[in-house]
């Protein structure tokens, strides 16, 4: 694979691969044997995602080039595709996008000669997002075989949904949604059930915020929202004694989440935050391997098999 841009294009064997090398590079110093730049293009906010991708290339010894949209030369008119043909111009040996755009990549997917990430597309998917979160899971219970998982939440807005519900069925996990009424994706099909059942029936619980920033013309009643649909106390005590709670976060206490819950005993949300680091530290050494950018590399190093 060239570019890490949708769960769809990943075989188990390469998510695999992924999680692995991951866990590998979680127990290892080892970094890159010369200096490669990271190009970080964030055009939305972003806190999780960018911290992880600029302590991910760090720890590879990589130099990450900053980026502001604000205060580029995007202010003046410049595109998406000059912007990135001026990193890699300058020397950058990888992109990092995250956009707006639901499919912003095709603006440079074989118009660059170096490798891109996707990390977060409109609604569309957020695939190293998802690296973490089936990560997180993996450590919890060593195979996804079978594991009912349910994503709870505003579907029909939600990259994560998206990336998560793909990877986890090629990895063999049985995926559910629940939502409240309008928050649906007909697009997507997968079975709906009733937060209710969801919590009852579940190994993993993924929770999803309220995408407000993603809505058009649709508004939520954030009041009644944590009693009507989010995972109450009440609903937490109807889960199985194994099953875990996942957010990819911000979590909007006492909406989608009783605050009480955010860190009980069940709760792998900051978990997920540390494996995001190790994560997206396998995506990259993966895919530049790929490219044969670095010959003696961290992915050659942990043993892991290209993409």
């Amino acid at each position: 694979m060239r570019h890490f841009i949708s769960t769809r294009e990943l075989s188990a064997a390469s998510i695999y691969d992924i999680l692995n090398t991951a866990e590998k590079l979680r127990d290892s110093s080892e970094s890159f044997s010369q200096q490669y730049f990271a190009a970080n293009l964030f055009f939305e906010p972003s806190t999780r995602t960018k911290m992880s991708f600029l302590v991910a290339e760090k720890k590879l010894g990589m130099a990450p080039l900053d980026f502001q949209p604000e205060s580029s030369s995007m202010s003046k008119g410049e595109s998406l595709y000059d912007t990135a043909r001026t990193y890699e111009a300058i020397g950058a040996d990888l992109l990092i996008v995250r956009h707006l755009s639901d499919r912003w990549y095709d603006e440079l997917i074989g118009k660059t000669s170096i490798p891109i990430i996707n990390a977060g597309a409109g609604k569309g998917e957020h695939p190293t997002q998802s690296m973490l979160d089936l990560l997180t899971i993996y450590q919890e219970f060593g195979s996804f075989e079978n594991l009912e998982v349910v994503i709870a939440g505003d579907i029909k807005h939600s990259r994560v949904a998206r990336s998560n519900a793909y990877a986890l069925t090629t990895l063999g996990a049985k995926v559910y949604f629940t939502a409240a009424p309008g928050f649906e994706d007909d697009s997507l099909d997968f079975p709906y059930v009733a937060i209710e059942e969801a919590c009852a029936m579940c190994d993993v619980l993924m929770l999803l915020r309220i995408q407000h920033e993603r809505h058009v013309t649709q508004t939520c009643d954030t009041f009644s929202y944590l009693a009507n649909y989010g995972l109450t106390m009440e609903r937490e005590q109807k889960m199985t004694d194994h099953a875990i709670i996942l957010h990819p976060a911000p979590v909007n206490r006492d909406v989608e989440i009783d605050t009480r819950l955010v860190e009980c005993t069940r709760s792998r949300i900051f978990k997920q935050m540390e494996n995001g680091v190790y994560a997206r530290m396998a995506v990259i050494s993966i895919l530049l391997k790929e490219w044969g950018v670095n010959h003696e590399n961290v992915a050659e190093k942990c043993q892991t098999i290209t993409l």
